[in-house]
C-alpha cells in the first residue's frame, strides 16, 4: 500500500512541474458588459457588432477584446552531485539507503519440524510426594 501512495505522490509531483513550467493565453471578447466568447487556444470570435469605417471614430465601440497572459516558470533549479561537498553527498547516500530499506520486503523464514517433540512439562511435586503446608 504504501508503494502505491508513493507512486501516485511521484506523479502528482511531476505533473505539477510540468503544469507550473506551461505558458498560456486566455482570450475573452466581451460584448459591452456580457462575456460572449473565451478562447484558450487562439482567437475568440467576436460578436458580429464591430463597427467598421467612419462610424468607429465618432461612436463608442461596444465590443472589447482581454487578453489574460499566465507566464510559467522559466528557471528551474538545475543541481548536480558534483557541486556538492562530501558530508553532503554522505547524507545523501544515507538517507537514500535508509530510505529505500522502508520499502523493501523483509522475509523470514520460520522452519517447522514435523516430529518434533513437546518439551517436557515441569513436575508437581507437592502433588508427586503427597505433601502439603496446612
Amino acid at each position: 500500500m504504501k508503494h502505491f501512495f508513493s507512486k501516485i505522490t511521484a506523479t502528482l509531483i511531476a505533473v505539477l512541474v510540468l503544469i507550473s513550467t506551461f505558458s498560456f493565453t486566455v482570450e475573452a471578447h466581451y460584448c459591452g458588459n456580457f462575456l460572449m466568447d473565451v478562447s484558450f487556444t487562439g482567437d475568440a470570435k467576436d460578436c458580429g457588432m464591430m463597427m467598421d469605417g467612419i462610424a468607429t471614430t465618432k461612436k463608442k465601440n461596444c465590443c472589447k477584446d482581454e487578453l489574460h497572459r499566465i507566464e510559467g516558470q522559466d528557471k528551474l533549479q538545475h543541481s548536480s552531485v558534483d557541486n556538492l561537498d562530501f558530508e553532503k553527498k554522505q547524507f545523501l547516500t544515507a538517507f537514500f539507503v535508509s530510505y529505500t530499506d522502508l520499502f523493501s520486503k523483509i522475509t523470514s523464514e520460520k522452519s517447522y519440524y514435523k516430529d518434533f517433540s513437546p518439551p517436557d512439562t515441569p513436575l508437581n511435586y507437592q502433588v508427586l510426594y503427597q505433601t502439603f503446608l496446612i
